[in-house]
């Protein structure tokens, strides 16, 4: 029965667990071996000479501290006789025990006395003997040891060798060529094949591979002709688009372009498709252009003289959730550029045209208030001031009018220099004290000590903020109150604003309402064009600045100007 890799995994570690076992067993068999003989030399032994020794020293002193010294004599004695290991040693230790009491009937016998010290003598020679001889044994069981653990090392250490060599190769070698096929199959060669002769579950794996290669080598020559089929319709597709298009896939390889963008690009399709992006940027600006540049702003191209104006879009390929390329699609708006511009132009004429009529129709309602010429009814007083405040209306909606023409042609004429912080904001408080007076409104200040100047159009500056004390003025409640903060953002801007406490706006009509003729829903009081935060942003770009909102439903509103410091080195 065929072994699966699992199977063989396992038997191996085992294998070299085994080994680790016998390798441990042997040595710790031998270890405790030795280390029992060694403490039987140290122990029996080493007591009967002490005894013995302890005897001699006994009756050494037998003439002077004879209790003592009979009491010493016969513990150890007695100590003796109950340790008595070896052969011949209780016979003399017997013989000592009667020549001790033979000793103690005659006293101060010196034979006796003397056949006790050879007695305790030769117990003591006994013993020593017997310690040498263990060592001896010891020491030769240690060289027997050594021999047999460095055999079995040996031989552990020959077949481990054998294993480790062999071993990973059950596993690694298949893995390799199933990494070649792997590879060759990423190269599109469906004819590759992988041949193991096994039964496990690598057998399996070469086999699955195979059977796919198969399907993919058949699904390649069956799809071949419909790919050549879909590609040519595809470039047919891409051909007959009117807005310039550019293929490339994630690599940065040309897959397409089609003849609206060739004719951009001044190139031939051989020198574009299937070029690295890299190579065709180095020898054409515009597809440099094209390629690098991020924003979507209208750009200028000359087609036959004539300057055209194009956007870019980009559109990415996704396949699988992965990122597989983009298109770039140039969109011509050149027709559109030039109806804003004929709009723009007209709305600047019909400004300019009607401004004039509406100061001297002003004029005249000046005149008619003044008593010298006559008085007038309650009546006729209302009506004329009804009168006036639908003139100063149409003419703010003109000058709002005459400001964007000035922004959307692109004629904002800036004087840029260093603007103290508090004359911003005092000339825009001095426009809107009346509007604040008639709504009993407060217009409180929160200003930060020592603002540096900011780099500003002084009159763009007030024009922003007074849009904003206005719009706060507008949407606040009668006896309200509001808040002009000014405050450092970071070290190189200077923050202005205006907070209200008024109906708020919701997040996400937030950055709509810098557009252009944008009134937040909800809202039906017919006051306001919907273009003064769309001028105001305008300034603020214009002026390299940044214009923002921060609002809350219900609690109110902040729009905020960030100006650039003035700098006090070089011009502003």
């Amino acid at each position: 029965m065929a072994l699966k890799l699992k199977t063989k995994v396992a038997l191996g570690v085992g294998f070299l667990f085994t080994l680790l076992l016998l390798v441990g067993g042997v040595g710790f068999y031998y270890f405790n071996k030795i280390s029992l003989e060694s403490r039987d030399v140290l122990k029996d032994n080493n007591k009967s000479v002490e005894y013995g020794r302890k005897m001699l020293d006994a009756l050494n002193t037998w003439e002077k501290e004879r209790t003592t010294a009979r009491k010493v004599f016969e513990e150890n004695l007695s100590a003796q006789e109950s340790n008595v290991t070896e052969k011949g040693e209780s016979d003399v230790t017997h013989a000592l025990h009667q020549d001790y009491n033979a000793f103690l009937q005659h006293d101060d016998s010196m034979p006796l006395q003397l056949a006790l010290q050879k007695n305790i003598s030769r117990i003591i020679q006994i013993n020593l003997e017997a310690i040498n001889a263990k060592n001896d044994m010891s020491q030769k069981a240690v060289d027997n040891a050594k021999v047999i653990i460095t055999m079995i090392i040996t031989f552990c250490l020959l077949i481990g060798f054998t294993f480790i060599v062999n071993f990973p190769g059950l596993i690694a070698n298949p893995i390799i060529k199933l990494t070649e096929g792997i590879k060759a199959i990423a190269n599109k060669n469906y004819s590759q094949r992988i041949h193991l002769q096994r039964n496990d579950e690598f057998g399996d794996l070469a086999k699955a591979f195979n059977d796919m290669a198969q399907q993919l080598d058949a699904y390649e020559h069956s799809s071949l002709a419909r790919i050549m089929f879909e590609k040519k319709r595809a470039e047919t597709v891409i051909n007959s688009l009117k807005d310039a298009s550019i293929g490339i896939d994630k690599s940065g390889t040309v897959l397409f372009a089609n003849q609206q963008a060739l004719q951009l690009l001044n190139l031939k399709e051989a020198e574009v498709v299937g070029h690295a992006q890299a190579d065709i940027q180095k020898r054409n600006d515009l597809f440099r252009f094209l390629t690098n540049e991020e924003n979507g702003m209208p750009f200028k191209i000359v087609v036959n003289d004539k300057e055209n104006y194009f956007t870019k879009e980009q559109i990415d390929i996704e396949q699988e959730q992965e990122k597989t390329g983009h298109v770039l699609i140039l969109k011509n708006i050149t027709p559109y550029k030039e109806l804003d511009v004929a709009k723009t132009n007209f709305i600047a004429t019909i400004s300019h045209e009607l401004k004039t009529p509406l100061a001297s129709s002003d004029f005249s309602l000046r005149l008619l208030e003044d008593e010298r010429i006559g008085k007038l009814t309650d009546e006729q007083k209302e009506l004329v001031q009804s009168l006036k405040d639908d003139n100063q209306r149409l003419l703010r909606i003109l000058s709002e009018l005459l400001d964007l023409s000035q922004v959307e042609s692109g004629k904002i004429q800036l004087n840029l220099q260093p603007v103290p912080v508090n004359d911003i904001i005092n000339k825009a408080l001095a426009a809107v004290q009346n509007a604040a007076r008639e709504k009993n409104i407060q217009i409180k200040q929160q200003l930060a000590d020592k603002l540096p100047a900011v780099r500003a159009d002084a009159e763009k500056a007030v024009w922003i903020i007074n849009n904003f004390l206005t719009n706060a003025i507008r949407y606040s409640a009668q006896n309200d109150h509001i808040m002009v903060k000014a405050s450092q953002h970071d070290a190189g801007h200077i923050e202005i604003g205006v907070q209200d406490f008024g109906i708020g706006i919701d997040v996400s009509l937030q950055q709509k309402v810098f557009d252009r003729f944008y009134r937040v829903p909800g809202i039906h009081e017919k006051k306001g064009t919907g273009l003064g935060l769309a001028i105001s942003k305008d300034f603020a770009d214009a002026m390299d600045g940044e214009i923002g909102v921060d609002s809350t439903v219900g609690k109110g509103s902040y729009f905020f100007c960030r100006f650039k410091v003035a700098t006090p080195l070089g011009p502003v």
